[in-house]
């Protein structure tokens, strides 16, 4: 159980990271990317009908990565918007 933990923490940093890099503006530090990377997975798994819960590939980190880059263009969106 705390292993899965550590591994959802892991990927959920590195897919936000990733997601930071390509919207720009979007990294804000470790935690963030986390959160963002965790969020990214359940986005990508509403969006694209994959089951990102049954176990850690390549394809489900690129779904999670997608979902992160998504929430971060969607946030960029609006914070751009509410600072006109």
């Amino acid at each position: 159980m705390l292993e899965n933990i550590i591994i959802w923490l892991v990927v959920g940093g590195l897919a936000g990271w990733l997601a930071s890099l390509v919207v720009r503006g979007g990294g804000s530090g470790i935690i963030v990317n986390i959160v963002v990377g965790i969020i990214g997975a359940v986005i990508a798994g509403w969006l694209f009908g994959a089951d990102i819960n049954q176990a850690i590939t390549i394809r489900t980190f690129i779904y999670s990565v997608a979902g992160a880059i998504i929430l971060l263009a969607v946030l960029a969106l609006i914070n751009r918007g509410r600072f006109r």
